[in-house]
């Protein structure tokens, strides 16, 4: 018994710290299945390390108020597009097609994304032209109830 109980306490821990996520639908209808980045560790962390992102994925950083945010993309392997989006869901800016980086990447040559928001949705890249993503429009999500 005190086996079983064992498995179940490291069994649920583990669905615990597994990122959720979030459905959020493009300016076009197209519906991105996005996981939460809404901790510290999972902000840090984000895409680093990730070979591939398909289009109906991505990452959705999002921060406790809005303000300046500054995305350093070393060690993120892909090339992509991030979207800054306001309180209100609306996007304030888009950087479009952010080089990769590697581990051996030069500082220096590391990318860097700045903009205004509270959230941040990080898709593979040519996805938000490809679904109309533009400075302006509102994005349709609703975040689990305890964030």
């Amino acid at each position: 018994m005190k086996k079983i109980f064992m498995l179940c306490a490291v069994l649920g821990l583990a669905a615990c710290t597994s990122p959720s996520t979030v459905k959020i639908t493009l300016p076009d209808g197209f519906v991105v299945s996005a996981k939460l980045a809404d901790t510290p560790q999972t902000r840090e962390k984000g895409l680093m390390f990730v070979t591939e992102l398909p289009e109906n994925e991505g990452m959705l950083f999002v921060f406790d108020k809005e303000d300046d945010l500054l995305f350093w993309m070393k060690n993120t392997l892909i090339d992509l597009d991030m979207v800054f989006i306001g309180a209100n869901k609306q996007v304030t800016s888009v950087a479009e097609e952010v080089p990769h980086s590697y581990t051996y990447t030069p500082e220096q040559d590391v990318a860097r994304a700045l903009g205004y928001g509270k959230y941040v949705l990080e898709l593979a890249a040519k996805t938000a032209t490809k679904h109309q993503v533009t400075r302006g429009s509102v994005l349709e999500f609703t975040l689990p109830t305890n964030k």
